[in-house]
C-alpha cells in the first residue's frame, strides 16, 4: 500500500534576482539602505537573507526591502506548491538500493566498566 505524495505550500524567494535587476550585486550594499529605514542587520544576516530562503521575516524588513527595490511583496515572494516526499518505511517490498552482497550487521552489546 503506497501513499501519494502530499502537496504543501512553499515559496520562491527572489531577493537576489531583484537586487541584480537594480545592478546591486554586493549584499553589503543593502546594509546601509536597510539601516536608513530603521532595519539594523549585520552583514552576515543580510548575506543569509539574500542568498538563502528566509523562514521568518518581519513585516518591517519586508516593507524596507520593497521600498529599496521599488517592488511589491508579490515580486519578492512567489508561492509554489511543493510535493513532500513520503518517507520510506522499509515495508514496501521494494529494493532498498543496497548492493546485494552487503553483509547484514548485528549490533554488539556495549560493555560498561566502572573505574574507582
Amino acid at each position: 500500500m503506497s501513499r501519494a505524495p502530499q502537496p504543501r505550500l512553499g515559496y520562491r524567494w527572489h531577493l537576489r534576482k531583484l537586487m541584480a535587476e537594480q545592478e546591486m550585486f554586493a549584499t553589503t550594499r543593502l546594509v546601509p539602505l536597510l539601516a536608513e529605514r530603521g532595519i539594523v542587520l549585520s552583514e552576515a544576516q543580510v548575506y543569509r537573507l539574500v542568498t538563502g530562503r528566509p523562514e521568518r521575516l518581519s513585516l518591517r524588513t519586508l516593507t524596507a526591502l520593497c521600498d529599496i527595490l521599488g517592488c511589491t511583496p508579490n515580486d519578492l515572494i512567489e508561492p509554489v506548491v511543493e510535493i513532500a516526499a513520503v518517507k520510506a518505511t522499509g515495508t514496501s517490498g521494494k529494493p532498498t538500493g543496497l548492493p546485494a552482497k552487503t553483509k547484514a550487521r548485528t549490533p554488539r552489546r556495549a560493555e560498561v566498566s566502572r573505574s574507582i
